[in-house]
């Protein structure tokens, strides 16, 4: 059997060469970030309203920051939640 040599390079070299790998791992770390909040609130068993409630935002603010596709959440509500659910919030530049 032939074996072939790799035919071009990694996704994320692909990405960097196209200048939209950190807009990727941005939306990716979105998703996740939601998906944390939604879990913590079903651990806690907290509605929306809530948890808005407690994060002394909006439903509206909370809606942002529960919708994976929606990037436009700011740091402070993203602290909010996690302080609320017993969590701290972790940035980092790499």
């Amino acid at each position: 059997m032939k074996r072939h040599k790799r035919m071009g390079s990694s996704l994320d070299e692909m990405l960097a060469k196209d200048d939209s790998l950190a807009e990727v791992e941005a939306a990716a770390l979105k998703r996740v970030i939601a998906w944390q909040v939604s879990r913590g609130m079903e651990e806690k068993r907290m509605s929306k309203s809530e948890m808005a409630r407690a994060m002394r935002t909006s439903r509206a603010a909370l809606d942002r920051l529960l919708d994976p596709a929606n990037e436009s959440v700011t740091l402070r509500t993203m602290a909010r939640a996690a302080k609320v659910l017993g969590m701290r919030l972790r940035l980092e530049l790499g």
